[in-house]
C-alpha cells in the first residue's frame, strides 16, 4: 500500500471518529449535483429538521434594494437577478434559484465558526441572508467564488428561532454548467472549495474530512457494501455513489425521476427522531432544481404531489416583477400538483432576521 493510501486510510479513520463524536449536536440535510447528456444539470436537496421549518416559497424580482441587517455597517446591494427560493421560518433564504440557473443551498455544520464582527469589519450580512445574496448578485460558481475571495462581507449570525443556539451553517453553489463551490467558516476563516467534483455535500465533519471519509467507501466499492445509517457521512457515501451510478437519459422525465430517487434515497423516513441524537431528524422536504430547463421542483413529506414552478414563465423584471408569495401551510401540508406558477400571491417581502 502506497504511503498516500496509508495516509488517506488515517484521516479516513481520524475523520470517522470525530464524526460519531460531533454527530449528536448537528441537524440533517443533503445536497447533490446530477451531470448529465445533453447539458443536463440538475441539484438536489432534502431539508432534514426536528420541528416544522415554516417553509414556504416566494418569488423575488430583480431591482430589490437589500441590506445585511447588521446595523449601521450592513452590506447593502441592489438584486442583479430575480430568483425563485424556499425560506426558512420566513425569515431566511435556505435554498433557490435564480433565472441564470446559479442555485444556493444552506445546510447545517455543527463546526461552523465565525469571525467577530467589530470596528473595523467588512460590512456585516446575517446569516438568514447569505443565500439570497449569492442568488442576488452572481450568475455562475466562479463569479461568486471570485467575489467572496475577497471578503466583501462579515457573516453574523443569531439564534435559530424558537432554541438557544446559534444558526451554524455552510453553504452548497452549483450553476448551470455543473461547476460547484463549496463555502465554510472554520475556526473564523471563510474555507473556499471549487470544482465541478464537489458534486455532494452533507453535514458534520467538514467538507474536507467528508471527502477523507468518501475515499474510504470509494476504495470498497458502492456495488459491493454502501453504508446504510441515517449518520451524514453515509448519506454522503451513498448519495455521492448513485448520482453517478444513475443512467445518463436524453428523456428529461427520466432524469429527474432518478434525481428524486437519489435524494429520497438519503432522506430520513417521516416521524423518526432519535433523542440523543438530534442530526438524525425527519425529512421535511425535497427540491430538485433543473438548471437546463429553469424548473425548480419541490416535494413536501406530507403531500402526494411533486410540484413545480417554471423560472422562464416568470417576469423578474425590475418595473413590472412583483415579489410573490406561494403559502405551503403549516408542516408544508397544502397540496399542490404540476406548474404552479399561477398559484404565487402578490406579497409583501419578508424581513431577513438579523442582529
Amino acid at each position: 500500500m502506497s504511503l498516500f493510501s496509508n495516509a488517506l486510510r488515517k484521516t479516513a479513520t481520524t475523520a470517522l471518529v470525530a464524526t460519531m463524536l460531533v454527530g449528536t449536536t448537528a441537524l440533517a440535510c443533503t445536497r447533490l449535483v446530477y451531470h448529465g447528456v445533453d447539458d443536463q444539470i440538475l441539484t438536489a436537496r432534502s431539508m432534514d429538521w426536528s420541528v416544522d421549518v415554516e417553509t414556504n416559497l416566494w418569488i423575488f424580482p430583480r431591482g430589490m434594494e437589500r441590506n445585511g441587517q447588521a446595523g449601521e455597517n450592513s452590506l447593502r446591494w441592489t438584486s442583479k437577478y430575480g430568483s425563485v427560493i424556499s425560506s426558512g421560518y420566513d425569515i431566511s433564504t435556505t435554498d433557490g434559484m435564480n433565472e441564470a440557473g446559479l442555485v444556493a443551498n444552506l445546510l447545517w455544520l455543527v463546526e461552523s465558526s465565525y469571525p467577530e464582527f467589530k470596528e473595523g469589519s467588512a460590512p456585516g450580512l446575517t446569516i438568514a441572508a447569505w443565500g439570497q445574496y449569492i442568488l442576488d448578485n452572481f450568475a455562475t460558481v466562479q463569479e461568486a467564488v471570485d467575489e467572496l475571495r475577497k471578503q466583501p462581507y462579515t457573516i453574523v449570525t443569531r439564534d435559530v428561532p424558537g432554541q438557544n443556539r446559534l444558526a451554524t451553517l455552510h453553504l452548497a453553489i452549483s450553476d448551470a454548467s455543473g461547476d460547484s463551490a463549496i463555502v465554510e467558516y472554520i475556526n473564523g476563516q471563510a474555507v473556499i472549495h471549487h470544482s465541478r467534483e464537489y458534486q455532494v455535500l452533507t453535514n458534520s465533519p467538514t467538507f474536507e474530512r467528508q471527502l477523507a471519509l468518501h475515499s474510504y467507501w470509494t476504495e470498497i466499492g458502492g456495488t459491493v457494501m454502501l453504508p446504510g445509517t441515517n449518520r451524514a457521512a453515509d448519506r454522503f457515501t451513498r448519495a455521492a455513489f448513485y448520482v453517478n451510478a444513475i443512467p445518463r437519459d436524453q428523456d428529461a422525465r427520466k432524469t429527474i425521476a432518478s434525481v428524486f430517487s437519489v435524494i429520497r434515497n438519503v432522506s430520513v423516513p417521516f416521524g423518526i427522531s432519535t433523542p440523543d441524537q438530534p442530526n438524525i431528524s425527519s425529512t421535511r422536504w425535497r427540491t430538485v432544481a433543473d438548471q437546463k430547463r429553469m424548473l425548480y421542483f419541490f416535494e413536501s413529506a406530507l403531500t402526494p404531489n411533486v410540484f413545480w414552478v417554471e423560472l422562464n414563465n416568470i417576469d423578474f423584471s425590475e418595473k413590472t416583477g412583483k415579489v410573490k408569495k406561494l403559502d405551503l401551510g403549516p408542516n408544508q401540508a397544502n397540496i399542490f400538483s404540476g406548474v404552479v406558477n399561477d398559484k404565487f400571491e402578490e406579497s409583501k417581502p419578508f424581513e431577513f432576521l438579523g442582529l
